[in-house]
């Protein structure tokens, strides 16, 4: 068996002290350059990110500015045959404060009209409408209530409020949609104007709860 003196035990154990404090260092560097590393790969990212959502400025040829328009005509024809559907849903309409919530969104109709205009115009754009399949779908169901339901009866007027809110609630979906892409237009106002709509459009949606809950559901059920 072969033996070691004092001296070269202490050679090998300092060597093998030195080796594993080498091995430690390496790792600790390996371990700090990773981190380094991903701490600069992350910073990439975000600066990458931070780039793409302010890189847009305007350009009237990009995806993002023609898909924004093409919404915008989307919801203009929907606003310019809505005016004619309230007015049918008006003169349909069993009660005095249905006929009349009706009759105040059809006169705000016009002023969102404009907006929209506006809207078109900031962004260097002539007013334009497209068909709107979603509200010409809607408009027709609003017609075909009026059709299945009694004449001055609460049940009509329950049904009105149905096919009203789904206007509603398709308009708030639009708008809140345009209001969160224009935070990325160079152009601000454009944003404020859609705000105004929106707040309209989901105040109006509230009314016509509040109409229903305050007597005409009821009545309908009793009728």
């Amino acid at each position: 068996m072969k033996t070691y003196n004092d001296d070269e035990k202490e050679v090998k154990t300092g060597a093998s002290g030195r080796k594993s404090e080498s091995m430690s260092a390496t790792k600790a560097g390996s371990s700090k350059t990773a981190s380094a590393k991903a701490k600069t790969t992350g910073a990439s990212k975000s600066t990458a990110s931070t780039a793409k959502k302010s890189s847009y400025t305007g350009d009237a040829e990009s995806d993002f500015h023609t898909f924004f328009v093409e919404a915008l005509k989307d919801i203009y024809w929907a606003e310019l045959h809505l005016k004619k559907g309230l007015a049918k849903m008006c003169k349909a309409s069993t009660t005095e404060q249905l006929s009349a919530a009706f009759d105040k969104h059809y006169d705000e109709g016009d002023r969102q009209i404009a907006e929209l205009e506006t809207v078109f115009s900031l962004l260097g754009e002539k007013p334009e409408a497209k068909r709107c399949e979603a509200m010409a779908g809607l408009l027709e169901e609003a017609e075909s209530i009026v059709s299945d339901t009694k004449r001055n009866s609460f049940v009509r007027d329950a049904g009105l409020i149905l096919a009203a809110q789904k206007v509603e609630h398709y308009e708030i979906a639009t708008y809140g949609t345009l209001y969160a892409l224009a935070a990325y237009l160079p152009e601000k106002r454009v944003q404020e104007v859609l705000g105004t709509i929106l707040a309209e459009e989901k105040k109006t949606d509230a009314a016509l709860t509040e109409l229903a809950e305050e007597f005409i559901n009821e009545c309908a059920a009793v009728e």
